[in-house]
């Protein structure tokens, strides 16, 4: 985290590492004014934050394919974790940098609802279209174009992706607590989300969000160490003895029935243990979509996906490093193209494993509030990843509502760098206020960022500025004016 947020760690001269030698080095644990005590409570806050998207993941991909096939709950989980697992190890052994990776929310949901659901596509042929986005990721690193991207855009959208991953995990955090929670559609009303249940709060699981989140802000502005990870532990405990008292279960219980006042996503619990499955590794087709659909739909479908990935991996990317005090002046982070590379594989392994695509989570932020600087963190994640795919069962015991405070937290020391941006070149500031604030209200980093972009390009040329766009920013709105009018185009080609 950068020295103008506050943290319980701020950045600065620290002992070396403890055993020292070749493991500091390697980490640049000093370099980085860290040790190997932040790194581990680091990894292990930022593993706590992500945990649930081996739950979550399975349960956005259970739906049936084209031919009533499914992939399978128990299946998905484990490769979710294999993959979190080795994606976030590459990340710290070889970028090394405290960015764990997993299946991403935004990408696997629009692959479940949008292409998943497309007459004619298997399982095996949707994620055949990941992984070739994958492999064009991979392509565009190497000839380095991803990183000519990063490079142009202008300073004050970077700082506003920041400021607007912080809203967005925020805002991830509130709605996972069940604080706020999205109105029904039938209440036939123009304001989307609302306090709690019917304008109130109610349930226990909120009231451990609640002590949570007080808790951690305390010991977060004493500077207590481990701030974090403490607020965690302490809402998981009264979560799990909350549970044991009051048998009060899940928001939606296996037969359907909704519980408003129940736990989000997990109800604290310990089932039994089952081996991992990974019989879905290598079942795709990279030629599938094609046959069933033709190759200019396919690459339609490629080209959202790709998008979609593309720059949500940077915005993580900029917004977690600024955050860590990892970025350079020059706006560059070290290894930068190590970085993009690893999320690009990610993207490729996630297909291959049938969990969708893996990218760079922004609740990584999770542990670098903690203290985490190096990729020690994310080797620790990924550890922990690796260990919960034979055991599954201990992720349920911690609840979103002990991991929400923790977001919320981090999502304010994010949100303090708005005082970067230049608010009297409205040129700049207008674009970077539509980044930032699209960014939650439409949950998706990749449409915060095709907004401030196309809205920069214009509004610079209007002002008589055009010579300050850099060129591949116009390359990028474009593709974003394509990106966001996918419905119209497809409908104009006939290929809905």
């Amino acid at each position: 985290m950068s020295s103008r947020t506050v943290s319980p760690t701020p950045p600065g001269p620290a002992a070396p590492a403890a055993g020292g030698g070749r493991l500091d080095r390697f980490f640049s644990l000093t370099e980085r004014g860290s040790t190997v005590g932040r790194e581990v409570r680091g990894g292990v806050a930022t593993f706590l934050a992500m945990s649930y998207i081996i739950v979550l993941n399975p349960l956005v991909l259970s739906g049936a394919d084209a031919g009533g096939s499914v992939l399978g709950i128990p299946r998905v989980a484990a490769a979710t974790a294999l993959v979190a697992a080795l994606a976030s190890l590459a990340m710290g052994l070889w970028a090394r940098h405290p960015f764990a990776l997993a299946a991403g929310l935004g990408v696997n949901a629009f692959v479940a609802i949008t292409v998943a659901t497309t007459p004619g596509l298997t399982w095996p042929d949707v994620m055949g279209l990941v992984v070739i986005a994958g492999l064009l990721m991979v392509v565009l690193v190497a000839t380095g174009f991803r990183t000519a991207v990063f490079n142009a855009v202008p300073e004050a959208l970077k700082t506003a992706i920041v400021v607007g991953i912080g809203l967005f995990i925020a805002l991830i955090g509130l709605v996972n607590a069940g604080f706020v929670r999205r109105l029904p559609d039938a209440a036939g009303t123009t304001v989307p989300v609302g306090l709690g249940t019917g304008g109130e709060l109610a349930g226990w699981p909120v009231l451990v969000f609640i002590v949570g989140l007080l808790l951690t802000a305390v010991l977060v502005i004493r500077g207590v160490p481990g701030a974090i990870l403490i607020g965690i532990v302490v809402a998981t405990v009264l979560a799990n003895v909350l549970e044991a008292m009051f048998h009060i279960g899940p928001s939606v219980s296996a037969d359907g029935a909704y519980n408003p006042q129940g736990w989000s996503l997990v109800a604290p619990a310990l089932p039994e243990w089952t081996a991992p499955d990974l019989s879905l590794i290598g079942q795709v087709s990279l030629t599938g979509a094609v046959e069933h659909l033709g190759g200019l739909m396919a690459a339609l479908l490629v080209f959202a996906i790709l998008l979609s990935v593309f720059f949500d991996a940077m915005g993580s990317m900029v917004g977690l490093a600024r955050e860590a005090g990892t970025m350079r002046e020059d706006g560059t982070i070290p290894h930068q193209d190590r970085v993009l590379l690893v999320d690009a594989l990610a993207v490729t392994a996630g297909g291959g494993a049938s969990v969708s695509a893996n990218q760079i989570f922004v609740e990584s932020g999770t542990g670098i509030g903690e203290g985490a600087r190096t990729g020690l963190a994310s080797v620790v994640t990924g550890g922990l990843f690796l260990v919960a795919m034979f055991l599954t069962p201990l992720v349920h015991l911690v609840p979103f509502e002990a991991v929400a405070p923790a977001l919320v937290v981090v999502g304010f020391m994010m949100c303090s760098q708005v005082v970067r941006i230049d608010w009297t070149d409205w040129g700049a500031a207008l674009p970077a206020f539509l980044t930032f604030i699209l960014m939650p209200f439409t949950y998706s980093i990749a449409n915060g960022i095709g907004a401030g972009m196309i809205a920069y390009a214009v509004i610079r040329t209007g002002q008589g500025r055009a010579r300050e766009v850099h060129p591949l920013m116009w390359v990028v709105a474009t593709a974003f004016v394509l990106f966001f009018g996918m419905g119209v185009f497809r409908g104009l080609l006939g290929l809905d």
